[in-house]
């Protein structure tokens, strides 16, 4: 036990001077909207990432936040991915996960507006965690299909159950493993995947190779924590590499990728 907490700590100091040099990387490579000559991207940039209009839904993704800030459950979770860096014990309390393990008001912001700028209407996220992405993706359009994907059993009957109070319908919850859960997806394409878990580097690749059959031209991918470890950039590297993607955004905190066949092959990097 004291070795493997000595190991995680390591790690975690590891990845923390790695995300510190990335992060000054990126930065000196990044730039805003009049960096970028693409038509297609300079929308994405100027209509969503930086559009700072204060849309009503944003009240009721704070007050999810506040409500799981205020929680007063303990879970008994089960990591099947990279576990947390900060939350060592199996039990946990939602009000501390919260703010490590779930998608912060920005991210849900953000998702939010992504929805609802690029209309998707089938949607997959790898990593329920508490619900707040789930959320933010199911008030950016109420008929939307979502199906969101969860490994641990305690997390994902929470995040139901909040859900359900807040009298939310389009949404399939899946508990189980995403190596297993992917292949029986009876869904023919999805319009949006989400990455949200199991931040490793073999995982992410396999993820993203099993879900590329379901990919049409206007798909749009999002990985989290693309500059989480070495590991995970590597992954990312790996993806706009790939021969079936086209045009990359990498914000550092996440990675768009795109599949638009009428695009030109380029990688973005955009500050936030």
């Amino acid at each position: 036990m004291l070795f493997s907490a000595f190991t995680r700590e390591r790690n975690f100091e590891t990845d923390k001077v790695y995300q510190i040099k990335a992060y000054i990387k990126f930065l000196s490579k990044a730039s805003n909207q009049h960096g970028v000559h693409s038509p297609f991207v300079y929308n994405f940039v100027t209509k969503c990432l930086y559009n700072k209009t204060k849309f009503e839904d944003y009240k009721k993704l704070a007050q999810y936040k506040t409500e799981l800030l205020n929680s007063n459950v303990t879970l008994q979770i089960k990591d099947l991915g990279e576990g947390s860096r900060t939350l060592d014990a199996n039990q946990r309390k939602v009000s501390k996960m919260v703010k490590t393990s779930s998608s912060s008001k920005k991210d849900a912001k953000l998702l939010y507006r992504l929805s609802k700028y690029l209309n998707f209407k089938n949607i997959l996220e790898l990593g329920t965690s508490l619900g707040m992405g789930t959320y933010a993706l199911s008030l950016a359009d109420s008929k939307a299909k979502i199906i969101t994907i969860e490994g641990c059993l305690n997390t994902s009957a929470f995040a139901q159950s909040q859900l359900h109070h807040h009298r939310i319908k389009n949404v399939e919850f899946i508990t189980g493993s995403f190596t297993n859960e992917i292949p029986n997806l009876k869904n023919n394409n999805f319009d949006f995947v989400f990455f949200d878990g199991h931040h490793n580097k073999t995982a992410t690749i396999q993820y993203f190779k099993a879900l590329l059959p379901k990919v049409h031209n206007d798909t749009v991918f999002v990985f989290d924590d693309i500059y989480w470890s070495k590991g995970m950039t590597e992954a990312w590297e790996y993806i706009k590499n790939h021969k079936s993607v086209t045009v990359t955004v990498d914000t550092f905190h996440l990675g768009f990728v795109f599949f638009r066949r009428e695009q030109v092959k380029e990688h973005f990097k955009i500050r936030m």
